[in-house]
């Protein structure tokens, strides 16, 4: 198979769009009249995936550089074995990453240098990320905060404290964003507020209740992570961009359970990449991916994928 446009429409129907490879090959048939092997499908992925290598790199790179980056973790398989698929999402690229399991060690590795400010949940692979330059998911807090709410006696009190706290500070910074509180002002209610926050933490670690004590002293270790979005311009109190990027993963996870081989889970990592970085800068994917395609057959790089800032 050399046809750049119909390789690159393939990777573009099994990768980026989940669909199956019988389903694919159903679907080349009725559609486009095309006949082709389940065999040569696969070929086909591997072309992709080879042709995208650099520009999924030039991503990765891209990421690791930025000043402010979103990162969340989900599972995955390969051929059956338990795997870690990992974001790192900025406003202009995205890109993934497959590792053997959810460690530091393999989430360290992910990063040529540790840079900029990280936002994230309150995972313990994420130690090695100094704390002052974090931003824990304020949208996990609330959710944590709401389960003290559905208990009984002072942990529902606690827990309804620190929703009311949260909410308000939600509120104010939702008004930031639309213009209808500036930042200054919004600093200085977090002054006040802040402190309220923590207080109420602390009274949750002398509560001594199994799985909220504890939980409240976890979220006071990351004190300095809580705050980040109040002073640093460009940072959101919440991981939702990057859980948001996962998601097309996860549907292909439940649909296909993963990938296979290790090389699979290559063309997978390196399709998403390339895809969800090419529609935030609002590029034409299939134009991309079939310029790829065309340049690996030439034996040439593929065009820049980080061509522009925004």
């Amino acid at each position: 198979m050399c046809e750049p446009g119909l390789v690159a429409l393939i990777g573009l129907l099994t990768g980026d769009y989940n669909m199956s490879r019988r389903r694919a090959v159903g679907l080349l048939g009725d559609v486009l009249g095309i006949d082709i092997s389940l065999g040569a499908l696969s070929e086909a992925e591997e072309t992709v995936s080879e042709a995208l290598a650099a520009p999924a790199e030039e991503a990765r790179e891209y990421v690791a550089e930025q000043p402010v980056k979103n990162s969340d973790a989900t599972g995955w398989r390969q051929g059956g074995e338990a795997r870690t698929l990992w974001t790192i999402a900025t406003v202009y690229a995205t890109a993934f990453f497959i590792t053997k399991d959810g460690s530091t060690a393999g989430l360290r590795g992910l990063f040529a240098k540790i840079k900029g400010i990280l936002i994230s949940d309150r995972g313990r692979q994420f130690g090695f990320w100094a704390m002052k330059m974090r931003q824990i998911c304020w949208a996990h807090l609330i959710r944590r905060f709401a389960g003290f709410a559905e208990r009984t006696g002072p942990v529902a009190q606690l827990g309804e404290n620190l929703l009311l706290c949260a909410q308000s500070m939600i509120h104010c910074w939702h008004r930031v964003r639309d213009g209808t509180m500036s930042r200054s002002e919004f600093q200085q209610v977090m002054a006040r507020l802040a402190p309220v926050i923590d207080r109420h933490l602390e009274d949750g670690v002398r509560l001594g209740v199994r799985g909220v004590s504890g939980s409240c002293a976890d979220i006071l270790q990351h004190r300095l992570a809580m705050w980040t979005f109040v002073r640093v311009p460009g940072v959101e109190p919440t991981n939702n961009h990057g859980e948001r990027e996962l998601r097309a993963f996860v549907l292909w996870r439940k649909m296909c359970f993963g990938s296979q081989s290790e090389r699979g889970c290559r063309f997978a990592a390196r399709i998403m990449t390339v895809t969800h970085t090419l529609r935030k800068q609002k590029r034409h994917v299939l134009s991309y991916l079939t310029q790829a395609c065309q340049a690996a057959l030439r034996g040439e790089r593929a065009p820049a994928l980080i061509n522009a800032t925004p």
